[in-house]
């Protein structure tokens, strides 16, 4: 792994869960609740760039038991923080969101998305969000996410 300012490159899954701590350590460290509300994290990128990825490596990091798959066909899937993670930081939730077929922000609403923002106890990972560009709050944050070939992936946040 190797790291130009916030930009990181990764060559593994071991990589990549190293980027993922160092997120979720900077999460938690600078608060990640600043406004009462769910933390959002948005994660751009073509794909196989690497954000599904990045979410499960997150998840075992915050002792998800659940295998964390795409949410491409569900849309969103919810699962539980460990109990030393939820103690840490006080997240219970973690959920994941696909926008890929989402028409725009209405659409949002059709899973709930009011009440998961102002669960301040949900991290939420939304993969696709320039599908539902209007319903983006501005404290939201973003990970770029860019396949570079076959092994390696460049992650910028």
């Amino acid at each position: 792994m190797s790291k130009t300012g916030k930009t990181y490159i990764s060559k593994s899954l071991a990589d990549t869960r190293r980027i993922a701590e160092e997120f979720v350590d900077n999460l938690f460290t600078n608060g990640g609740k600043t406004s009462g509300k769910a933390v959002i994290i948005f994660l751009r990128g073509d794909l196989g760039s690497g954000k599904t990825t990045f979410v499960k490596a997150v998840g075992d990091i915050l002792g998800i038991k659940e295998t964390i798959t795409s949410p491409t066909f569900v849309l969103e899937k919810i699962y539980k923080i460990g109990t030393s993670a939820a103690e840490k930081s006080e997240f219970q939730n973690l959920v994941h969101i696909d926008a890929y077929r989402l028409s725009g922000g209405g659409d949002l609403e059709s899973i709930g998305w009011g009440e998961l923002v102002d669960n301040p106890r949900n991290i939420i990972f939304m993969e696709w969000p320039e599908m539902v560009h209007e319903k983006i709050p501005d404290d939201s944050l973003l990970i770029q996410f860019r396949f570079v070939d076959e092994t390696t992936r460049e992650i910028a946040f």
